[in-house]
């Protein structure tokens, strides 16, 4: 009660008070960011943070076209939910596009359409009978438009797509001709494909980092894996763990193997190495191979389907979500069970594709993989780990933050008179045990007996104003490997 006891006005007071209006467990609201490289034909022409709702915002701030518009897209096709923010930076300087070259060759005998596609995107150019290299050539350049990631130039019978942004993501892009069933080049035409310009030199993800403050995202979507940045990422993400800053992320990015990979063998010794490259409990690397969108894209899918779910049950597994508006590897260039199980020993994420073609989470690990002394360690493999923990400490504090927040300490003996603000270790004990009781309830931990044996609170010997709470939970875990053994008879003894 604040109403003090000098008033002599006769007079009943009454004063409100909400400090025990909601009793139950706090709500985390999440903040997504995705980084990305812009255009100069966006209004953005700076390093900022903005708020995006809808696709044609992402496209007018950084440019039809541009990496982090197709990235912004590819998360509010998979989430519309979760407040979305981006930043974008230019190219880097000494950066290099990767580029493509679509020869043609032969004259139409019959009329057809090509199915070309760039980066997942469908695009038809219709042809007639009798129609030449050069003209279907024309005609192909022709139908690229601002609403690609690549630009188009022709020279006689060859097309020339060049990626709109520099760096490696633009060697994620893939060409290719008739995806779906049922498309086929009209007779007598040919196209060869082939990669050309190597995509080379990312900005700095520094440039982002240094402007985010202590501003909390939940889920921060990285399209540049290469090791500097990764580094620089896994760091400031760290560093946002830890008790001083308490903003924890969890980082998300999709590596796929340069274009010369010649095989998906060699895909898959790529993408090994380069999870074995990398060992951090805050970022998750999805391995890509022969998946139609850029790399940057299938990032932000997954990210976008991981930050809704978590915000819902942080502690339910990600497998089995489906990443709307990604195309999934030809059958024969799909992994096989043993070779995704090999990537998720090595600390690479994995989608799959289902019977239907859809695009799907495997398993969400992040790339922790040993600890500090190099021995083998799970306890960060997976990341709904990190989202518990993240939603763990962000409801105990808010619990006692919002019943104490301007409590005396005092000893557990002391005569207390009711209505006293006034915190005491027996009282933090039992706000523990109660909060332990709700994240049960929730289903994030289990074990309660077990974590009030070995809670301890106690207040500081140095510091007569702190209190020590050593919290316990036993996390709940995620059921994602079933074993049975059928034991089946011939003939029943019985028989």
């Amino acid at each position: 009660m604040s109403i003090p006891n000098t008033i002599r006005t006769p007079l009943l007071f009454v004063e409100f008070d909400s400090s025990r209006a909601f009793q139950g467990p706090a709500v985390l609201q999440y903040k997504a960011l995705i980084m990305g490289q812009r255009l100069s034909t966006g209004t953005k022409l700076a390093t900022s943070v903005d708020r995006i709702t809808d696709a044609s915002i992402a496209r007018k701030y950084y440019g039809p076209g541009s990496q982090l518009a197709f990235m912004c897209a590819a998360w509010l096709n998979n989430n519309k939910v979760t407040e979305l923010y981006a930043a974008s930076v230019a190219d880097a300087s000494a950066g290099a596009a990767a580029t493509t070259t679509l020869t043609v060759t032969g004259t139409a005998t019959a009329a057809g359409t090509i199915c070309l596609y760039v980066a997942g995107k469908r695009i038809t150019i219709a042809v007639a009978n009798g129609d030449v290299q050069n003209n279907i050539a024309a005609a192909i350049n022709a139908a690229i438009t601002t609403d690609y990631p690549v630009s188009s130039g022709v020279l006689t019978n060859v097309v020339t797509l060049t990626a709109r942004n520099d760096g490696t993501d633009g060697e994620s892009i893939d060409v290719r001709l008739n995806y779906n069933s049922g498309e086929e080049l009209p007779d007598g035409v040919s196209i060869a494909i082939a990669a050309d310009a190597v995509g080379a030199t990312n900005p700095d993800v520094s440039d982002i980092l240094d402007i985010l403050g202590d501003e909390w995202y939940n889920v921060i979507v990285c399209p540049w894996t290469d090791d500097t940045n990764m580094d620089l990422l896994e760091t400031e993400l760290a560093d946002r763990y830890g008790y001083a800053r308490m903003i924890d992320g969890v980082g998300v990015a999709a590596y796929k193997p340069p274009r010369a990979t010649s095989d998906k063998a060699t895909a898959l010794t790529a993408l090994s190495a380069y999870g074995n490259a990398r060992n951090s409990p805050h970022t998750v690397v999805f391995g890509c191979y022969k998946h139609l969108e850029m790399a940057s894209e299938i990032a932000s899918a997954s990210a976008a389907r991981m930050a809704y779910e978590a915000s819902v049950d942080p502690a339910r597994p990600f497998q089995t979500l489906e990443l709307t508006g990604i195309h999934g590897p030809a059958v024969v260039e799909r992994f096989t069970n043993t070779e995704l199980n090999t990537l998720l020993t090595d600390g690479v994420a994995t989608l799959y594709v289902d019977q239907a073609g859809a695009v799907r989470i495997q398993r969400a690990i992040t790339t922790y993989q040993t600890n500090s002394a190099g021995a083998p360690d799970i306890a960060y493999l997976d990341s709904n780990t990190l989202f518990t923990l993240m939603y763990l400490r962000y409801s105990f504090r808010a619990r006692i933050l919002a019943k104490y927040p301007r409590a005396k300490l005092a000893d557990d003996d002391t005569r207390i008179v009711p209505g006293q603000s006034i915190m005491t270790p027996k009282i933090g004990k039992a706000e523990a045990v109660a909060w332990a009781r709700q994240m049960e309830e929730l289903g994030l931990v289990e074990n309660i007996d077990q974590f009030k044996a070995d809670l301890t609170c106690v207040r500081s010997i140095s510091d007569p104003n702190r209190l020590d709470w050593v919290l316990p939970p036993d996390l709940v875990n995620q059921f994602i490997v079933g074993a049975a053994s059928i034991q089946f008879l011939l003939q029943s003894p019985a028989a």
